[in-house]
């Protein structure tokens, strides 16, 4: 009896049909922020002249490090998942990505309109980027390895790159975000805010792990192989 035209050979492992996909969305959301980078510093260069200086500009802003985490994490997931598609790191970095999208909508839309190169960044940074990576850590990545205490530890990013901005900004008198501008606003004003946006960001740390504890009981109560 000859096999159905369509069906897998049975030699065939039956994960090989779908081990493709996370690699694909992988290098989807690399290429995204990527690119999203590229447009950000086209932008900046044409204004500042100097890719010296575009580059020290582009690193002042929480988007593009986390963007460039993005790529790099993403594209090493892309070419090498059995290394890199680990629950700790993409975890991570969905939640820094969820910052960067929530602080953009609530304290930074409508400050400047992007044009060109701007608005091309903003988009693939501010909106598909903080969309894509939490999605692909929900579909993709093993759940229930987390613990409350990895909220804490990711937290260590953010709070790295707020001291250093703050040490920057007391030297140079500027600050890339206006919540931190200790000059404008003082340290009272500047200290409440960074209490807040802590805050929210423990507060949804705390939640992604909750759901994966969540998930993975599922998954391991699922009678299905």
């Amino acid at each position: 009896m000859k096999p159905e035209p369509d069906a897998v050979p049975a030699d065939v492992p039956a994960h090989r049909t779908t081990a493709r996909a996370p690699r694909l969305a992988a290098a989807l959301i690399a290429l995204t922020a990527a690119a999203g980078l590229a447009a950000g510093y086209a932008a900046v260069l044409d204004r500042t002249g100097s890719h010296a200086a575009a580059v020290a500009r582009m690193l002042n802003y929480f988007t593009n490090t986390t963007g460039l985490v993005v790529a790099i994490l993403f594209g090493a997931i892309a070419l090498r998942p059995g290394s890199w598609l680990r629950p700790w790191p993409v975890a991570g970095t969905a939640l820094a990505c969820l910052l960067v999208g929530i602080v953009q909508r609530l304290l930074l839309a409508g400050l400047r309109v992007p044009q060109g190169a701007d608005r091309v960044a903003d988009i693939l940074l501010h909106l598909a980027v903080p969309a894509l990576v939490p999605l692909f850590w929900l579909t993709f990545v093993p759940k229930g390895s987390l613990r409350y205490r990895d909220a804490l530890l990711w937290a260590l990013y953010p709070l790295a790159f707020l001291a250093v901005t703050l040490v920057r900004g007391a030297t140079t008198d500027w600050y890339p975000y206006p919540f931190v501008n200790v000059a404008r606003f003082g340290w009272a004003a500047v200290m409440a805010n960074v209490g807040g946006i802590a805050a929210g960001f423990l507060a949804t740390g705390a939640a992604l792990v909750a759901l994966d504890r969540r998930l993975g009981a599922a998954a391991r109560s699922d009678p299905r192989p």
